[in-house]
């Protein structure tokens, strides 16, 4: 999955040792997760778009520490990233340990897994590497386990394409959308979720201009999806989070269009934060709501969006903005990264495979099955 062309050396940095290397790559959204020369390089999304630099994890530490700081963001480039932190695991735990290292890789799956506690496809690509490490004989782990990331890899990129065809069917174009937070190449293998149905639509004809939230604190919105969707040649307006319901009210907005990051049995639905309120404006103003994501952000194993563990960070991404503070001394901060959106107010859930309308726990379970 290299890139076809270049635009001069992009500065990397290793995590956590902050190491700086140069590659020849041109910084890309499709290109945003890279295995070269035995090292995983990752494009890095906190100082985007005014820097373009990727960062080098040489190992699982590496790997979480990024996944962790947010150098990469994104449920399904999360499990990609922890795919390939586990085969930089085997790698160093057969160095020291040869034909013994299966009995040592376990604290290194652990730490991937903790590293962001919302995201389902964290989990589902670990626990898909762990079968992958069962199954090996003896021998040298790594071309096994980095086959098995990398298909893992190009699967997510393929979905998003199917993704992006189904969905971007259910729009009856021309029309205005908004979405939220960044679901395009950075977030995915490429091309993305609810991005990859927008660049669909777009395609078609169906979509004339996207209006992108800004996303706070992390600002995706401003920094990752419009960088992407002006890229792409598609017409993106910012509004800050809280205009999209004045946006909706004046009329033309035919879809809201969200990604996931984990959805429960029956249809609820954890995405970031103001999702939530984005549904409940929606549904108010007659406004068609979607989530796109694949059925491996779908975790059968909680019933409802209650039981979605949310992530807290630190208050300071709040009181703070570029580094600058803002908020007024000795205020604290609540900041949740993601809200549930319940079902009821959810039209349509794209997956890779196939459409859920209205969904149900019954709608949910047909399409698993």
């Amino acid at each position: 999955m290299e890139p076809t062309y270049n635009r001069g050396p992009i500065v990397a940095t290793s995590v956590p040792a902050m190491e700086e290397v140069r590659l020849d790559l041109r910084a890309d959204a499709n290109h945003a997760i890279l295995w070269r020369d035995g090292d995983l390089y990752l494009l890095d999304q906190r100082v985007l778009p005014q820097d373009e630099r990727y960062v080098r994890c040489r190992d699982a530490a590496g790997a979480a520490e990024a996944i962790r700081a947010m150098v990469v963001r994104g449920a399904p480039a999360i499990g990609i990233t922890a795919a390939y932190g586990v085969a930089l695991a085997a790698r160093r735990r057969y160095a020291e340990e040869g034909d013994g290292w299966k009995a040592v890789i376990e604290p290194d799956l652990r730490l991937l897994a903790a590293a962001r506690p919302t995201a389902v496809n964290l989990f589902w690509a670990l626990d898909r590497m762990r079968g992958a490490v069962a199954a090996l004989p003896a021998g040298d782990p790594v071309p096994a386990l980095l086959a098995e990331a990398e298909a893992i890899h190009a699967a997510d990129f393929v979905a998003n394409r199917v993704m992006g065809d189904l969905g971007a069917g259910l729009i009856e174009g021309p029309t205005n959308v908004i979405t939220h937070c960044n679901t395009g190449g950075l977030a995915t293998g490429g091309h993305g979720t609810a991005l990859g149905v927008i660049r669909s639509a777009w395609a078609q004809g169906r979509i004339e201009r996207v209006y992108a939230d800004e996303t706070r604190p992390w600002l995706q919105g401003s920094r990752l999806t419009a960088w992407e969707l002006e890229r792409d040649g598609i017409p993106v307006s910012l509004m800050a989070d809280g205009a999209a319901a004045a946006r909706m009210a004046r009329g033309g907005i035919g879809w809201v269009i969200v990604g996931a990051d984990r959805i429960a049995a029956n249809g609820d639905t954890a995405n970031k934060i103001g999702t939530y309120g984005l549904a409940v404006a929606a549904r108010h103003h007659g406004v068609k709501f979607m989530v796109a994501a694949p059925t491996s952000t779908i975790d059968t194993a909680i019933a409802s969006g209650a039981e979605i563990p949310i992530e807290e960070r630190d208050p300071s991404e709040i009181l703070q903005c570029g580094g600058r503070q803002v908020g007024a001394p000795g205020v604290g901060a609540w900041n949740p990264v993601f809200d549930v959106t319940p079902a009821g107010l959810i039209d349509a859930i794209v997956t890779e495979r196939g459409i859920v309308l209205n969904p149900t726990l019954e709608r949910m379970s047909a399409l698993l099955a």
